[in-house]
């Protein structure tokens, strides 16, 4: 008999990163608090019914459930509040996405400015391809247009 060996399903995705960026009249601290929440994600992604937590920092878990039934499970790999960034990865969604790992960064510009940045790497089902990166970045683009107005 073979003797298993460890194994995973979770892969990085490839693929050109699909990038969003908002500039807020706001201070750095203000806009991380916001967009550097792994757990609070609803409050700027109207689609999202509400976002379930399982741990705290590292490793933990957040499932975003989506208003039309529609579900996405992400670890976090890492959060550096200091430096005002995390990265995650999607364990499991019912949307057609293959693979996906993101990040999200804040950056102050002055005393008065900031910026956040949203970085996607995905890579789409099969069937799922037409309009997959438009649908990333409109995504993206929406939700940090929402942070605008919620910080303005």
């Amino acid at each position: 008999m073979k003797q298993l060996q460890p194994d995973t399903l979770i892969r990085n995705p490839q693929g050109k990163p699909i990038v969003s960026c908002v500039v807020i009249a706001c201070d750095a601290a203000r806009l991380w608090k916001v967009v550097g929440h792994f757990g609070g994600f609803d409050a700027f992604i109207p689609a999202l019914s509400h976002i379930e937590m399982i741990g705290a920092g590292v490793g933990a878990l957040r499932t975003k459930c989506f208003q039309d039934g529609n579900l996405v499970v992400e670890q976090l790999n890492s959060h550096d509040e200091q430096a005002m960034n995390m990265t995650w990865t999607m364990v499991y969604n019912t949307l057609g996405i293959a693979r996906l790992w993101a990040a999200m960064a804040v950056e102050p510009l002055a005393k008065t400015h900031a910026r956040a940045t949203w970085t996607i790497i995905a890579e789409p089902n099969e069937e799922e391809r037409e309009g997959f990166v438009q649908f990333v970045q409109d995504f993206a683009d929406n939700a940090l247009e929402n942070v605008r107005q919620l910080l303005s």
